[in-house]
């Protein structure tokens, strides 16, 4: 009985979320037509709480503890109060962003919950924190219209949370990733990224000689270089690459693209020389069955979890995923192919990419350069870590330990994500308004045109 309620719990979950994903695209395409697009969000929020309701089942039959329904309760309590505060604070927002921050967050809680529970009370609790913390973001990118004289202090507080990483961070798989701060441990990183957009931006839109772009890339190399020497080697490449999109956006050269891309080849094979366990990960990419027993084994296991899922998975608490080393922060993807199947895994990056859409579309609107340079820099971020993290788990490029927005275990990671789609929540509010500044101001020119001519013809 206990297997047949899973299956069908599976089976279930794996409709409602492919038809979340039609309905995703669907908001996308019918851009002109809105009430259709409110009519896909709210099915959309009746999937949210019918999968949130369908996993916690699974796991209530699976592992029959009491606790499982009381994490439920309590987050249905949050995810009502999340779609109410949106509607209340930004009733602007684009609804698609919303549910989907609220679709991933039920997953990770879901995943994150099975794979350790005492994991998952922290991420259910780090979750509702983060979003209470970054509720008035939007509200704050929409109206500080100075963020852009701020650069200098974007930079400098970005160096000096990389360099206290270097002198006080706790090594964690050969990396200096964190330290703590009163019992909590802090990833800096995962924020820096976000202060590092910020000063591009502010110090690209400014820029019009070689000399400040050179100054401008100098500043960026030092906060790569930090990176490598704590050996942070996923975020260093993710800084990398946004530092190249974000130039070629503001100068749209293609040179200062090649030239970037040179010296990271030669960064990356300079790194393979000097750290042990880049080698490590780079030998277990190439055959990781070859050394299963040592460094392979991470990524070998991983491979097992995505074939023995299948294209439906084998349900809720029915697979091993636990095998997989550090499988809740770098392989959840791997979890849940193994659980929910190949199908469900391609629906969410579906998903995680329409995020990336609307991402753009606001980058590709915006008329003031340093709005737009946000935009791009945040979403080639967003872009860069599900292609890291997912990349990594199917061995289509090394393992990098870059976590999947809002879906891995990780309190920064999860804080950090929140305050992106805030930041862009922001953005598009932005946007909004002032695309009704500029409607008001033509009507009002408009009507004065008409009075001058009545005025000439009497």
């Amino acid at each position: 009985m206990e297997n047949i309620a899973i299956q069908a719990a599976k089976y279930a979950t794996i409709f409602l979320f492919i038809l979340y994903t039609f309905r995703c695209f669907g908001q996308l395409t019918n851009k002109n037509a809105q009430g259709k697009r409110k009519s896909l969000a709210i099915l959309q929020r009746i999937d949210i709480f019918g999968i949130h309701f369908l996993g916690y089942a699974a796991l209530y039959f699976c592992y029959e503890d009491q606790k499982y329904l009381f994490y439920y309760g309590v987050q249905v309590i949050f995810f009502l109060l999340f779609f109410i505060c949106y509607r209340l604070f930004y009733p602007k927002a684009p609804s698609l962003i919303v549910n989907n921050m609220a679709m991933c967050l039920v997953i990770g809680f879901i995943f994150v919950m099975r794979l350790d529970s005492a994991k998952g009370f922290k991420q259910m609790v780090i979750g509702m924190g983060s979003f209470f913390v970054c509720l008035l973001i939007p509200r704050f990118i929409d109206k500080f219209r100075y963020l852009k004289k701020l650069e200098i202090y974007f930079a400098g507080l970005g160096l000096l949370l990389l360099i206290l990483v270097c002198i006080i961070g706790t090594v964690s798989f050969g990396a200096k990733l964190s330290f703590t701060i009163f019992g909590i441990s802090v990833q800096p990183s995962e924020f820096v990224k976000i202060l590092y957009v910020f000063y591009l931006a502010a110090a690209l839109e400014r820029a019009e000689s070689f000399r400040e772009l050179f100054l401008v890339s100098v500043v960026a190399a030092a906060h790569v270089i930090l990176l490598v020497a704590s050996t942070d080697l996923g975020a260093a490449l993710l800084f990398f690459v946004v530092y190249l999109v974000m130039i070629y956006g503001a100068t749209r050269n293609r040179i200062y693209v090649l030239l970037g891309l040179f010296l990271g080849a030669i960064a990356g094979w300079s790194a393979y020389q000097l750290f042990s366990h880049v080698r490590t990960r780079v030998i277990a990419w190439m055959d990781p069955f070859s050394v299963i027993d040592n460094a392979g084994y991470q990524v070998a296991q991983s491979l097992f979890a995505i074939g023995t899922g299948g294209w439906f998975g084998l349900g809720l608490g029915k697979g091993n995923p636990t095998s997989i080393p550090v499988v809740v922060q770098d392989f959840i993807f791997s979890a849940i192919c193994e659980e929910y199947g190949a199908f469900f895994g391609m629906a969410l990056l579906m998903v995680l990419l329409s995020s990336f859409y609307i991402f753009i579309n606001v980058a590709m609107r915006m008329k003031h350069m340093f709005y737009r340079l946000i935009a791009l820099g945040l979403g080639t971020l967003y872009l860069s870590q599900i292609f890291l993290s997912v990349g990594g788990n199917l061995k289509f490029i090394p393992s990098t330990g870059v976590t999947l927005p809002f879906v891995s275990y990780g309190g920064s990671s999860l804080l950090a994500t929140f305050l992106i789609f805030n930041i862009i929540i922001g953005l598009y509010l932005h946007l909004e308004n002032e695309g009704q500044v500029i409607e008001k101001e033509s009507r009002k020119t408009v009507f004065e045109e008409e009075y001058e001519t009545f005025e000439e013809e009497s």
